[in-house]
């Protein structure tokens, strides 16, 4: 009789243990499946002049990762990474300038083997494309009454358009007549609404504007080079996912979506 009861308990043990272990297992089954569902949400400072390239880059990289959503918070490169210094939450760093990269750099905010030299750019003289000022030159630029740049303190693209005018020792003969603006989508505004009589931009910029006109190019020896370095910053909570959107925009699709607007590819 003791047998019996021995075998009748061990049999019911096991169905005990058995259930334990299933539902551990449905148990572990719903996580594993709610952290593949779960969204991640990507932030990513980039300077302005990249707006449109990135926003198609951003379509089809989060058709092919549906898990992860990225938000832009596009702007000066000055201003985005004063913003970053200062702690705001940012999972990677787009500049138009090597100098405002290389700060975070410095700062121990950005490894220099996470960040990477990815396209260029050129500067570019515009008009309102019904401008009836004779300008067909940077040195006609003493012809305009008012002329559009960026702050060069914060915005790279004025600080280039400065170093153009100082390098072409016009600089003092227009400052007084300069219209400094907040990022270089501003100066396109001004010239476009024919607020200023022209303005200095990136070439990008300037090639998807139907209301302007691309005068002169910049010589690249009367300025620092334009190059835009992008970076993952340190510690952050969706690392992973970071380094998929950094590596995605490294890939020949996305390049061709930087070339399309008019970027050069440094890769």
């Amino acid at each position: 009789m003791k047998r019996i009861y021995l075998i009748i308990f061990s049999i019911m043990m096991l169905v005990i243990v058995g259930a334990g272990c299933s539902s551990d297992e449905e148990k572990s089954g719903e996580k594993q499946t709610q952290q593949a569902d779960e969204k991640v949400e990507l932030t990513v400072s980039a300077a302005v002049s990249l707006q449109d390239a990135l926003n198609d880059i951003k379509e089809s990289f989060e058709k092919e990762n549906a898990n992860v959503k990225v938000h832009y918070n596009f702007g000066a490169s000055g201003a985005l990474q004063q913003q970053i210094s200062q702690g705001a939450p940012v999972d990677l760093f787009f500049s138009a300038a090597e100098d405002k990269f290389d700060k975070l750099v410095e700062e121990d905010l950005i490894e220099e083997k996470n960040g990477i030299d990815l396209v260029g750019n050129d500067l570019v003289l515009v008009v309102p494309k019904d401008s009836k000022k004779e300008i067909g030159s940077l040195k006609d630029l003493t012809k305009a009454a008012k002329i559009s740049i960026g702050t060069p303190e914060s915005v790279p693209a004025g600080q280039y358009a400065k170093q153009t005018l100082e390098n072409m020792n016009l600089f003092k003969e227009v400052e007084d007549r300069l219209v400094y603006a907040k990022d270089v989508r501003q100066v396109l505004t001004y010239v476009e609404t024919g607020n200023v009589d022209a303005g200095l931009v990136y070439k990008t910029d300037a090639l998807n504007s139907s209301k302007v006109e691309i005068i002169a190019t910049a010589q690249t020896d009367l300025h620092d080079p334009i190059i835009y370095p992008v970076g993952m910053i340190n510690d952050l909570d969706h690392s992973k996912e970071a380094k998929l959107f950094y590596d995605y925009l490294q890939t020949e699709a996305s390049m061709k979506v930087f070339e399309k607007y008019g970027f050069k590819n440094l890769k």
